[in-house]
């Protein structure tokens, strides 16, 4: 009863983070669904972005109102694949220290942002500093995750020690 209570008081911050973490990836996907409307706000409200924002917002602007609405459902698959993403991470919810591997895979994925966004992105004529933003999610989840799965770590060899 005690280890059960010590391991259920020491996981409370380890299940926070990775609440935090599944919802902004959950966030993330759901920003994919309403473009049409993301892009008129921006547009609508261009003044207060740099020059060089402003140029980018009116592109993608111009761009999406061109495209017809079976080109925009392959945005909600992206959505799609954050929800699925996010499930990956129940596991490790769940049990911690036997699903550690989904933060690997988390924290991997996270990397491959970088070569998708400086191969793909000049491809299709992405701005760099677009694909900078990109990457920084990259980043910004690899080091989220590296924090859990340190918290994860610690908390295993305490475990294991008091046995």
């Amino acid at each position: 009863m005690l280890q059960s209570a010590f391991k259920c008081k020491t996981m409370k911050p380890i299940r926070i983070h990775l609440t935090v973490f599944m919802s902004l990836v959950l966030v993330s996907g759901l920003t994919a669904f309403p473009l049409r409307t993301e892009i008129r706000f921006l547009h609508l409200h261009q003044d207060i972005f740099p020059p060089f924002l402003v140029l980018w917002i009116n592109e993608v602007y111009e761009a999406i109102g061109q495209c017809p609405d079976l080109m925009l459902y392959g945005t909600d698959w992206l959505a799609f694949a954050h929800f699925i993403i996010a499930l990956f991470f129940i596991p490790v919810f769940i049990d911690p220290f036997r699903y550690k591997l989904n933060l690997k895979i988390g924290m991997l994925a996270s990397l491959l942002v970088f070569p998708l966004a400086f191969i793909c992105g000049p491809i299709r004529g992405i701005p760099l500093f677009h694909q900078v933003i990109d990457c920084c999610f990259g980043v910004l989840g690899f080091l989220y995750l590296s924090v859990i799965l340190l918290k994860i770590n610690k908390l295993q060899h305490t475990h294991e020690n008091h046995h």
